[in-house]
């Protein structure tokens, strides 16, 4: 075997390679990118034509010849071999399937190297084709504790944001955890998500500050740069987060309004407003009031709020009045038309039938997609938001999802996966019943969207019609030869054997929702949405340029 140095042009491929699958291009343009870079580190082999020719074939290294060509290479290295007598078949098959990636940590080892070598990350990054984050964050590894590389290595390797939470902590808070959560003969596997929360410590961001540097001076707030956020964000945080909420409750103490207060939070980060305090979600008035409080991030929000206005006596006989109001009696209230477990029977009915619905009805793909949005609208919905807030939501959503993964974790999926995927997700959201899993008016509009009423049960039974008021009780005697009788349960009983082979629904379960009621919530969300986006301006300090404004339109068209 010899070195020669030969013109890439020159060279003849061999049609009974191993490798006859085509690369990716992401794969051709990394080589391309590390032959401009550094040259071909690794030297074709090539052998001396057969059958009478005069030249040589590529008998190992056919990308690295195409791409040296692709470079504008004049000559390169390579290899002179002898022909096998199998052409070259077996060594070929074993120089291809004898290759193995590096792991990250041989990869940070030998950039550590590089870098010890005088390689900048950034030139590290040309020659490897590598975003430049992504040498940072293999570099982090330079903070890990050894016992915990040397795991690593063996293919056991933690996300990015859990490597990130332990690169930052010490050595010594790491060499702890390590002893608590490091692998045993029994379960070799780690759960680097334990490691990752053992050392997971609290960031206050300075961007969510609302004192300024004075404050954060008074209270030994000091702030660190995380590198690996977006350079067009402000990335400094604090994990001294009682000094950090000390100094927000101090600004807001300071810059309380006239009517203003200072609020505590629920457990579910939601503000606690005064008993019988209204909230106003609109422009406020002059006479409504202020509440100031914390979210889950520390960052001081405002809402207002009015408080119910005192009715005053009005006559000399006021007080008479009101000293005699025990001798009235108590005044006794209508029945309503349905009681209260009739309308939770209601909400059952209504989810049972939606549930069917959306498993059986016809539905088009378009229609899909917006019932899975107006899902996610629902009051019985939690997640958790990317732009701050944490809702903690159901672990159970996730199973309708994994179906559209392939086995290598890649999206891949047909679009009957993708429908029976979307009617299972719409399925588990949705839900009309009266109690907290309730998804509000959205469920209603969503019912009556696919014809969900077709799917209710027959409710001239006992059970519900016991829940009817006497005149609901007459009126559904409407349109059947039942007439109303003197006693309420002998009605009941007449529109029950009516029923028996029929089948009723009563109106008020219909989904149709009360218009009145959906134009309030159209209008509610439409104000909402308006506020949270004044609010965003005000926060970022400037508003979007008409040139932004119009770019933004013509995406969302």
């Amino acid at each position: 075997m010899q070195l020669l140095k030969v013109d890439p042009r020159a060279l003849k491929e061999n049609p009974d390679r191993t490798r006859q699958t085509k690369s990716t291009p992401q794969a051709d343009a990394l080589l391309l990118a590390t032959i401009k870079a550094v040259g071909i580190v690794q030297p074709p082999v090539i052998t001396p034509e057969s059958g009478g020719g005069n030249g040589y074939v590529i008998n190992a290294g056919h990308r690295r010849v195409k791409q040296a060509i692709a470079a504008g290479l004049e000559e390169i290295d390579v290899l002179v071999d002898e022909a096998a007598n199998d052409n070259g078949a077996m060594r070929s098959m074993i120089e291809n399937i004898a290759r193995e990636a590096l792991n990250p940590v041989d990869q940070w080892r030998a950039i550590e190297r590089l870098v010890a070598l005088g390689w900048t990350e950034e030139a590290i990054g040309v020659a490897l084709a590598l975003p430049v984050r992504q040498i940072k964050k293999l570099r982090l590894l330079a903070n890990v504790l050894p016992a915990m590389l040397d795991h690593m290595a063996k293919g056991d390797m933690p996300d990015e944001r859990q490597l990130r939470t332990i690169a930052a902590a010490s050595p010594d808070e790491q060499k702890e955890v390590w002893k608590k959560h490091k692998p045993s003969k029994g379960d070799p596997q780690v759960s680097w998500w334990s490691v990752a929360q053992g050392l997971q410590k609290t960031r206050m961001y300075a961007r969510h500050a609302s004192f300024g540097d004075d404050l954060a001076q008074a209270y030994g707030i000091q702030w660190v740069e995380d590198l690996f956020a977006p350079a067009d964000e402000d990335s400094r945080y604090t994990n001294d987060a009682e000094a950090f909420l000390g100094a927000q409750q101090e600004w807001m103490t300071a810059n309380l309004p006239k009517k203003g207060l200072i609020a505590e939070v629920t457990n579910y980060g939601e503000v606690k407003l005064p008993p019988k305090a209204e909230r106003v979600y609109g422009k406020p008035a002059k006479s409504d009031c202020t509440a100031m409080y914390l979210d889950r991030d520390g960052r001081v929000q405002t809402v207002h709020f009015r408080m119910p206005v005192a009715k005053k006596p009005k006559g000399k006989g006021a007080a008479a009045s009101d000293s005699g109001a025990d001798d009235i009696g108590v005044v006794s209230k209508t029945r309503p038309d349905v009681t209260r477990k009739g309308v939770e029977m209601i909400g059952d009915y209504r989810t049972d039938a939606l549930r069917e619905a959306l498993g059986r009805a016809p539905i088009e793909d378009d229609m899909l997609m917006a019932l899975l949005i107006l899902a996610f609208a629902g009051q019985n919905v939690s997640v958790t938001a990317g732009g701050g807030g944490v809702y903690y939501g159901h672990s159970r959503l996730a199973k309708n999802a994994v179906v559209l993964f392939d086995a290598d974790g890649k999206l891949a999926f047909d679009m009957d996966t993708l429908r029976v995927a979307a009617r299972t997700m719409l399925v588990d959201v949705f839900s009309c019943r009266e109690n907290a899993t309730n998804s509000g008016i959205v469920a209603r509009v969503a019912g009556e969207t696919i014809g969900a009423d077709t799917f209710l049960p027959n409710m001239g039974s006992e059970d519900f019609l016991s829940c009817l008021s006497r005149p609901a009780l007459e009126t559904s005697c409407k349109d059947t030869p039942v007439l109303p009788r003197q006693r309420v349960k002998d009605t009941r009983a007449a529109l029950v054997e009516h029923f028996k082979e029929g089948h009723f629904v009563h109106p008020s379960a219909l989904f149709a929702p009360d218009a009145s009621k959906l134009s309030e919530w159209l209008s509610s969300g439409a104000t909402s949405a308006d506020d949270e986006a004044e609010d965003d301006i005000a926060a970022n300090g400037d508003d979007l340029s008409d040139q932004e404004a119009e770019a933004f339109r013509e995406a969302a068209e």
